[in-house]
């Protein structure tokens, strides 16, 4: 038996092409037609569709940052530069967007489609590696903020074991996560002006 195909089907899906009229863009729209792609040309601010689009492909040599509707390098879903001049300066504006691949101008009677499979593989893996550097964040956070609240309790009588401990059985008892007990009580800490212990500490 034949293992599935990793290819995805285009058919149907949405591309904005955001460059001016010319015969680079009835290249794409015939590419995209063959594939059973829409093509939607817009030139030189992006359509209100845009942001549902599956795919945007850009003019990289006439192109800046107003054109897009977010933080530039930060785009929502797969984009393709559409290069034909290698100025530094271009370059690098396009190495800033963030883009996904490119293609070389003039484009031909191919092409389109590798790109687009490409910079759809390439975005799902920007997304996960930056899924992945959030949970870190977020975990190294959590840490920190128990740490925050060991010393806390620590300060309030009890060595580090107990006060971890502490920590644990505040956690269950408020029914919540450590890291929220813990953020419970540096915020709390940072938000006395008295001196007062909780209540809720034996």
């Amino acid at each position: 038996m034949r293992p599935p195909s990793r290819i995805p089907n285009l058919g149907g899906a949405q591309v904005v092409i955001l460059h001016r009229k010319h015969a680079t863009g009835s290249a794409i729209v015939r590419q995209l037609s063959a594939i059973g792609a829409k093509a939607i040309e817009c030139w030189p601010e992006l359509s209100a569709s845009a942001m549902s689009a599956d795919f945007i492909i850009f003019d990289a040599d006439q192109g800046y940052d107003e054109q897009f509707p977010w933080e530039r390098g930060h785009a929502p879903m797969p984009i393709v530069a559409l290069v034909g001049t290698e100025a530094p300066g271009r370059v690098e504006w396009v190495l800033n967007q963030n883009a996904d691949t490119h293609l070389l101008k003039p484009v031909g009677n191919s092409g389109v489609y590798s790109a687009l499979l490409i910079a759809r593989a390439k975005f799902e893996q920007r997304m996960r590696l930056h899924g992945e550097i959030e949970d870190l964040r977020s975990r190294v956070g959590a840490r920190q903020t128990i740490v925050k609240a060991v010393i806390i309790l620590s300060a309030r009588g009890f060595n580090e074991d107990d006060a971890y401990d502490q920590l644990r059985n505040l956690a269950m008892t408020w029914r919540m996560s450590i890291e929220d007990a813990a953020r419970q009580i540096t915020g709390h800490n940072n938000n006395e002006d008295d001196g007062n212990e909780f209540t809720d500490i034996a």
